[in-house]
């Protein structure tokens, strides 16, 4: 059997589970980093939780806490559902925290509604590392079904047109206007359905996000339910922001006093002769439309398969297709979309030039807004890049790279589509005098250590290793959370798993970021990546430009003044307020990663380490080497991100 009838028989079987599993569950409510369960993290966890079941109000009011200093705050919000007596909801949070210290002790996010001696979800502790106060979190997701199914004689059509007026009732009625923080973003409602004497249904968000908000997330919660456990006699879907639940019984206090309201009016479905048509009926129509919907995506495959066996292109859909590049498929974009997205690559959509061509800002027919960076046509090498980026991005994805969308390399059109990242790159923040003052250390050391998982994932966790080779600010895009991005792989170099050391005469980069093993004799290793992380990390903390430093460079600079023992003297004015101890920790790490021998700079990995944990006692670093400090591209030609995204932050 060929390739082709058996990846359509895998389709027919499996079709349905696929469409059942969009939403990854978890089970326990743990997202965020990996930490150890030792760490001063999980310490300051430990005593905040200890002090939440005394502050904790049982009428729905929502409490702010936090412990500890940065990196290893510890932020955390408690919420008591309403109709609970004080004693009820001091044992809830108390089961809630003892769980997440349990299930949750390796992660720095957490979130558990907790459940009363009947199973109610009677309370909310969520904890995290940085502030969650007033932003919406939707991920990840609990979801609780009930174990039996309602009786398949009764109308489902009916019941789903009920419960579909039901979901919106409860969420009119606890987004509705309410200053009260009791009752705010808080819904219960009984109904009477045309075959169920009673269903209950309860919809809470935390009174900390807005109206808006609460409905996005008690529809995803809906959604995520109908989706996967549709048929049941109930259910519940939790998430960090919102609980809903739905039942056949009264599953918490706050029904006691709710009144039922009737059910709509049955609506009869006739035949010609005005007989009803019946269960039967229904079902038979719904079998038929389902088999049909099915047959036609089967064939519609089939045709879409035989169209890719006859094109060395791949599958055109809607102007884009799915081409195999280096072993991996990969998004080929129509250059008919491309033009229309950025129209026609117009001079209001230009957001910046380099090197090797320009970058626009477009929108594809999804809506999604991309940034299309189109090389100059006949350049040679900036076809070495184009094909060097697509090759490495297509097998690479971590929430710390830019991700490449897909390509498009239409005759003598070579262009990149890659995920709009508004915030521009870090160094038209880090390095202007009004916009730095947005960095606190918070932000900062957030996005230094986000930079160094990113490196960690190129040199060891991916199934390449991957040396970067132009690390600097420029090349570092900030999101709307203003989490950082490596970017720019058009120079990146590509190693065997086992291979630890190479040498090239193509020197690529940007003086002052440069490793000296590299610049003088061409010796590449993940040292070299090491070495341009720490000048970055010198950068953060004094907010200066390396080239600032005439003659001898920041790394040399500031190895100066920690020999002197005054390494605050190269810190940030701006930072006077931030822990000091902490900064000056950061700004040794900073050292070691630029020392001279590449064997003494420590692995990304260590450097991760180092970072959270105030009991390692982290080297004292040597001397630096003196590299000059010109901040221009080794080669010429080299594109800087910073150019690509100029004019972001403006717009």
């Amino acid at each position: 059997m060929g390739k082709g009838p058996a990846l359509i028989i895998f389709l027919a079987s499996s079709l349905f589970l696929v469409f059942q599993n969009l939403e990854v569950v978890n089970a326990f409510g743990c997202a965020g980093s990996f930490i150890n369960g030792n760490s001063s993290y999980v310490q300051n966890r430990n005593n905040l939780f200890s002090t939440l079941p005394d502050k904790v109000k049982a009428n729905g009011e929502l409490y702010n806490a936090s412990l500890g200093k940065i990196p290893d705050r510890v932020y955390a919000l408690v919420l008591c559902a309403r109709g609970y007596e004080q004693n009820a909801c001091i044992d809830c949070v108390e089961l809630a925290t003892q769980s997440i210290q349990t299930n949750c002790l390796n992660r720095t996010d957490s979130f558990r509604w907790g459940k009363d001696g009947e199973d109610n979800a009677s309370c909310l502790v969520r904890s995290s590392n940085h502030t969650t106060f007033g932003k919406l979190e939707l991920s990840p997701a609990n979801i609780y079904p009930h174990p039996l199914g309602i009786d398949p004689f009764r109308n489902m059509t009916l019941f789903q047109r009920e419960w579909d007026a039901m979901v919106n009732r409860t969420v009119e009625a606890a987004t509705e206007a309410n200053t009260s923080t009791v009752l705010k973003y808080y819904g219960a409602l009984r109904a009477e359905f045309t075959e169920f004497p009673d269903v209950f249904m309860l919809m809470q968000c935390t009174p900390d996000i807005t109206s808006q908000d609460c409905k996005r997330c008690l529809g995803a919660c809906v959604r995520l339910y109908k989706s996967q456990y549709w048929g049941r006699q109930g259910g519940e879907v939790n998430r960090p922001s919102c609980l809903f639940r739905w039942d056949l019984y009264p599953f918490q206090n706050a029904f006691g006093n709710v009144p039922r309201s009737p059910a709509p009016p049955r609506p009869h479905a006739r035949d010609k002769k005005g007989r009803g048509i019946g269960t039967i009926g229904i079902i038979a129509i719904v079998v038929v439309v389902l088999t049909f919907i099915y047959l036609s995506m089967l064939i519609g495959y089939i045709k879409v398969y035989s169209r890719r066996r006859k094109s060395r292109n791949g599958i055109n859909v809607s102007g884009a297709e799915y081409s195999e590049c280096d072993g991996h498929f990969m998004l080929r974009f129509d250059l008919r979309m491309i033009l229309m997205a950025t129209n026609n690559f117009s001079s209001e959509n230009k957001l910046g030039q380099g090197g090797f061509g320009t970058v626009h800002k477009g929108t594809l027919p999804n809506g999604q807004d991309v940034a299309v960076k189109r090389l100059t046509k006949g350049s040679g090498q900036g076809n070495t890049e184009f094909k060097n980026e697509v090759s490495l991005l297509t097998r690479l994805q971590h929430k710390n790279l830019v991700k490449l969308l897909g390509f498009c390399n239409e005759g003598e059109e070579e262009i990149l589509v890659y995920e709009l990242v508004p915030n521009s790159s870090l160094d038209h923040f880090i390095f202007d005098e009004e916009k730095r003052s947005l960095l606190t250390w918070e932000v900062r050391f957030r996005i230094i250590e986000g930079i160094a998982r990113g490196l960690v994932y190129l040199h060891e966790d991916s199934q390449l290793k991957i040396i970067h080779r132009d690390l600097k600010a420029s090349n570092i895009l900030l999101d709307a959370d203003m989490n950082p991005k490596v970017a720019d792989f058009g120079t990146a170099r590509l190693f065997d798993t086992d291979e630890t050391r190479a040498e090239t005469r193509r020197i690529a980069g940007t003086r002052g970021y440069l490793a000296p093993e590299y610049l003088n004799r061409g010796e590449i290793s993940v040292k070299s990546d090491v070495y341009s992380f720490g000048v970055m990390v010198l950068e953060m903390i004094s907010g200066e430009r390396n080239n600032k430093f005439e003659g001898e460079g920041l790394a040399v600079f500031a190895w100066k003044r920690w020999v002197e023992g005054k390494p605050e003297t190269i810190i940030d004015p701006l930072l006077v307020k931030d822990p000091r101890n902490e900064i000056i920790r950061l700004i040794q790490i900073g050292l070691l990663c630029v020392q001279e021998n590449p064997s003494k700079r420590p692995t990304m990995s260590s450097v991760i380490v180092w970072f959270r944990s105030e009991t390692i006692i982290i080297p004292l670093p040597n001397s630096p080497a003196f590299t000059g400090s010109q901040s221009q591209s080794s080669e010429s030609g080299t594109m800087s991100m910073s150019n690509i995204y100029t004019e972001l932050s403006s717009r």
